[in-house]
């Protein structure tokens, strides 16, 4: 890799850029507004708000699809998931693992479930 890509890529990583691009194309691709830089300038000002505590995060899931992905999950209805099944889920919709502090045989309640995900969700707004 040439040294300038290098530079380039560092760069971006080191504010974060590269998680928040795939947010906004996210929310640009599940929403399909007609007017996408109109969308995605109101994505950045609603990010904007939330930080202020004035609003809430964009986000292409909210707590009710988070827990029909839970539901999904226990099919057997036994009120738990395994850690695995976790980091499964949150790999499956391109989010980061990497914070996921549960061990992969760990069961996790809806409740942890629900706080582990909108915590990873939210975590790709983070820019520097």
């Amino acid at each position: 890799m040439a040294a300038g890509e290098r530079q380039s890529r560092e760069y971006l990583e080191r504010h974060g850029l590269p998680a928040l691009l795939h947010r906004l194309a996210a929310l640009l691709l599940y929403r399909r507004p007609e007017r996408p830089r109109q969308f995605l300038l109101q994505a950045l000002e609603a990010v904007r708000a939330a930080r202020r505590g004035e609003a809430a995060m964009p986000s292409v899931l909210d707590e009710a699809d988070v827990e029909a992905v839970f539901r999904m999950l226990d099919a057997a209805g036994r009120g738990f998931v395994t850690g695995r099944q976790c980091r499964a889920a949150l790999t499956t919709l391109g989010l980061s693992t990497a914070e996921l502090r549960v061990g992969d045989e760990e069961e996790v309640g809806l409740v942890t479930f629900k706080e582990e995900m909108m915590k990873t969700l939210l975590e790709g707004w983070t820019v520097e």
